[in-house]
């Protein structure tokens, strides 16, 4: 008997489902809107190919400039003056335009061919430059590459959400890092439905569902966690506003975002694609239970359910797309949800979508799960998401529809999130892919990026892996009304925090002498364009300033508002000469684009000089 109290409410896919014939509404009376899909039978999918690496061929770029390296007691391996001089002296030999573009950290000097060198351009300078005795080497200045290689899946590039600017994730740059393998990922879901394009990354899950009848495999729970359809045939067959619908494979369309194989020639990319995905049924007719539920995140997390055989392979994330409404967690819930914390399982949960305050559904509002919001393509909060001060990230979702289209219809499938299906419309047939929108689809982006992390650093707890992901989340480039958490979710960004990696900044230098009198202050500008919001923290200025007596001078950098940091002061008892160092200051609170000064002030006579040169690196 299916009762109202907490531990046996129902509770429903949050999802809102792209299909061609019906969809539900987005708002349900008492639980988040379910959905069903319902279609075609697709073009048979193309023969599987091995999920290797694809291998890539790397542009060949011109070389516009190269390195020299002077022998130590050459004048060019100290004087930045001594090197634009042999620069343009080994321009005029070869007729070409070379300049001198700064000093590198390791001494070597960088030169400008003033554009792309032919073959036969690039070996007349470099023998120019190793008939000098002065020099001890020279070498062209090549490019590299990152190794993150571009997805070959068929549908990869509809598949927005992982790599647009505006509403993607920005996941590309974190593959050449990290691709979740030795990570289990639980979906707590509908189950399994076979599909090409997850099968070599299913390990063995569980059926939860208790009642036979909402099973529909007739035995209750079982080891198996095939889906085996949650079609309603008629309206108000599972309560008061219930409509009739097909079977939404849900389930596999979470489970494909997160884990769907890729370098295959076919169908989609998964975000963390070397994980494991471990099914776990809990939704079946008319929804799922609280009890049931409860037990499976208890399970899958490695803990003990009676009468249930442990799990072999634990899972170190959990994605729980699903939810209902309650204004409190239930204490079910919660018990679950910390013992499955406790052993060091990451839990996301979709925010629901019924356009409202996210903490009056549940899991949404438990403590220690990875709240998530969803949001659309054009980087707003997606129409149906909901929203409040309990959201603690936002993620594609998708709109398969405009807020204004009639409900039931597709519009947009483009913008919604394209990922594994399967075509039946009440058992399973064949497989096929088609967008889906909700925030049952914006969770398992993150639950992707939990298991990336997870992956890269094994010792994050998931204390550390929602602490990173909030941290290191964008502002959403559109809007959000009633709160979005800390934006949407950046992957290349969290991961590069989490491992230590660093984006190669863009270094910005001024080579032009300016001379330094005694008693006088000067400056030397640089203009900084193309860079995006605040400087960074750690902003690196190197200086070199050439200038008998250094410890007359005192140098400060210049913010483009005027801000002024002192990066040395003056010193009496300072007899060395020239300033060649590197200086990192905290700029996070000025904007980078603007004109930077380094100031020079000389406060005291019979010593000159000039800053020879310096840069900024961001």
């Amino acid at each position: 008997m299916k009762g109202n109290t907490l531990n046996g409410s129902r509770r429903r896919l949050i999802s809102v489902v792209a299909a061609t014939a019906t969809i539900a509404g987005v708002v349900a009376t008492s639980t988040v809107a379910s959905a069903a899909a319902a279609g075609p039978s697709p073009k048979p999918a193309p023969a599987p190919a091995p999920a290797s690496q694809a291998m890539t061929t790397l542009p060949t770029a011109p070389v516009e400039k190269v390195i020299v390296t002077y022998k130590s007691k050459a004048a060019e391996a100290g004087s930045n003056t001594a090197a634009k001089k042999d620069a343009a002296a080994k321009g005029e030999e070869t007729g070409e335009s070379l300049s001198f573009e700064r000093r590198l950290a390791g001494g070597a000097a960088l030169v400008d061919l003033g554009g792309e060198a032919s073959k036969k351009d690039l070996t007349e300078v470099m023998d120019a430059f190793r008939a000098d005795s002065s020099v001890a080497s020279v070498e062209a200045d090549i490019r590299a590459y990152a190794m993150a290689v571009t997805p070959n899946d068929t549908d990869y590039s509809k598949q927005w959400d992982l790599f647009e600017a505006t509403g993607g994730m920005n996941v590309p740059g974190a593959w050449d890092k990290t691709t979740g393998s030795g990570v289990t990922v639980a979906v707590i879901d509908t189950g399994h439905a076979a599909h090409s394009d997850l099968a070599g990354n299913v390990v063995a899950g569980y059926d939860f569902i208790s009642s036979s009848a909402d099973a529909r495999d007739g035995n209750g729970r079982d080891s198996d966690a095939k889906d085996e359809g949650d079609w309603n045939a008629t309206d108000g067959e599972c309560g008061t506003g219930s409509r009739a619908s097909n079977s939404s494979w849900h389930g596999t369309h979470v489970a494909g975002t997160i884990g769907a194989t890729t370098h295959n020639t076919k169908g989609i990319a998964g975000i963390a694609y070397s994980s494991k995905i471990q099914p776990v049924r809990v939704l079946g007719k008319c929804g799922g239970s609280s009890a049931d539920i409860a037990d499976a995140i208890t399970w899958a997390s490695g803990g003990t359910v009676p009468g249930v055989a442990a799990n072999a392979t634990p899972a170190k994330v959990i994605n729980l797309s699903l939810g209902g409404a309650s204004s409190t967690c239930p204490s079910v819930y919660q018990t679950a949800i910390n013992g499955a914390v406790s052993r060091g399982t990451t839990v996301v949960v979709a925010a629901g979508n019924s356009n409202a305050n996210a903490s009056g559904f549940t899991p949404a509002n438990c403590s220690g799960v990875i709240n998530v919001a969803s949001t659309s393509r054009e980087g707003n909060r997606s129409y149906y998401s909901n929203y409040g001060t309990i959201i603690d990230v936002s993620a594609p979702g998708g709109e398969t529809r405009r807020a204004t289209d009639t409900p039931g219809t597709v519009t947009t499938p483009e913008n919604g999130i394209l990922s594994t299906l399967n075509s039946g419309t009440t058992i399973q047939s064949t497989e096929n892919y088609k967008p889906y929108q909700g925030t049952s689809m914006a969770a398992p982006h993150i639950a992707g990026l939990a298991a990336l992390l997870k992956s890269a650093k094994s010792t994050l707890t998931p204390a550390d892996i929602e602490s990173a992901i909030k941290a290191n989340a964008r502002p959403l480039p559109g809007t959000c009304t009633g709160g979005c958490g800390s934006g949407i979710a950046d992957t290349t960004k969290t991961v590069n925090a989490v491992t230590g990696t660093t984006t190669p900044g863009a270094t910005f230098t001024n080579a032009a002498n300016v001379t330094i009198s005694d008693n006088t202050t000067v400056a030397s500008s640089i203009a900084v364009t193309g860079r995006t919001g605040n400087a960074p923290a750690a902003l690196k200025v190197d200086v070199d300033i050439k200038h008998t007596w250094r410890g007359d001078l005192v140098v400060d950098l210049v913010a483009p508002d005027g801000t002024v940091r002192n990066l040395k002061p003056s010193s009496s008892s300072d007899s060395a000469d020239n300033v060649l160092a590197t200086y990192t200051v905290d700029a996070s609170s000025e904007v980078a684009n603007g004109t930077w000064r380094l100031q020079v002030r000389d406060v005291a006579s019979g010593d000159t000089g000039y800053i020879d040169s310096w840069s900024l690196t961001f």
